[in-house]
């Protein structure tokens, strides 16, 4: 069993770097014939992975990406997550928005802090259209209607109503989450590993994005972040606190609808 670790303080903002130290242990992953069971979690308080680094800079567009599926680097390594020969786990405790949502709904399971757990897609809000193929994640989670919801309203969801919703498996007793992961990834990885792959690969078979349409999310974010409406908001938000410590990044729903006062 793997346990994988973000610790990119002080918000554990998603940029290239933190998409290139994944890549690696996505491969080893790939490759070990042992390993059953992987484990995500956060040394950051109160975030998960915040979301995407949007200040940085936008990906070129004069080739294809050199990736094992073609796609984006951010998507690759999503695909390459949901896809795997093996178990991911997401143990969330504090913030998973944007792109660190988009994370999470790529491991085969999340279990919450329900004390310390926040998810939110905030893309719409900010005059964006998520990228990292939330739009095709979700609506098998949770259904249309609130996959939906969660997306055009861009609201944050605590913990047991993201798990009433389907959009994690367990709210959990903060108390107790380590526990109870460990119990479950154990349990898991006590099975055999031909048998766990294929169970993971029957059911992807009916439940994953094709990689064309994941891909079709992608160039739809950076779209989205060059139209007049999406820079407008981003400077907005960046202006109030998008991307620093402080009560936007603590309380991010709460900020979206004031970002659009010079809206037409």
């Amino acid at each position: 069993m793997w346990r994988i670790t973000f610790d990119h303080p002080p918000l554990n903002l998603i940029d290239a770097g933190t998409i290139g130290e994944l890549t690696g242990p996505v491969g080893a992953l790939e490759q070990d014939p042992k390993v059953r069971v992987v484990v995500f979690d956060s040394a950051v308080p109160d975030f998960f992975l915040a979301h995407y680094d949007i200040g940085g800079a936008a990906p070129t567009r004069n080739a294809p990406p050199v990736t094992p599926t073609g796609m984006s680097p951010w998507l690759d390594v999503l695909a390459r997550i949901a896809e795997g020969p093996f178990v991911s786990i997401a143990k969330i405790r504090g913030r998973a928005r944007g792109a660190g949502s988009e994370f999470v709904l790529a491991c085969d399971m999340r279990f919450a802090s329900r004390e310390n757990a926040v998810l939110s897609q905030p893309e719409i809000g900010l005059g964006l259209v998520a990228g990292g193929a939330p739009t095709h994640r979700l609506p098998f989670l949770t259904g249309r209607s609130r996959a939906l919801e969660i997306m055009l309203t861009g609201q944050d969801y605590d913990a047991d109503l993201a798990e009433r919703y389907g959009y994690v498996d367990r709210a959990v007793p903060d108390s107790g989450l380590d526990d109870f992961v460990a119990d479950v990834a154990g349990r898991i990885a006590s099975f055999d590993k031909t048998a766990l792959v294929e169970v993971k690969n029957l059911v992807g078979e009916v439940s994953l994005p094709a990689h064309e349409q994941q891909a079709r999310t992608g160039r739809a974010f950076w779209a989205s972040a060059g139209r007049p409406a999406g820079r407008r908001r981003l400077a907005a938000a960046q202006e109030r606190g998008l991307g620093i410590p402080g009560d936007f990044e603590m309380h991010m729903g709460r900020h979206l609808p004031g970002l659009g006062a010079h809206d037409t």
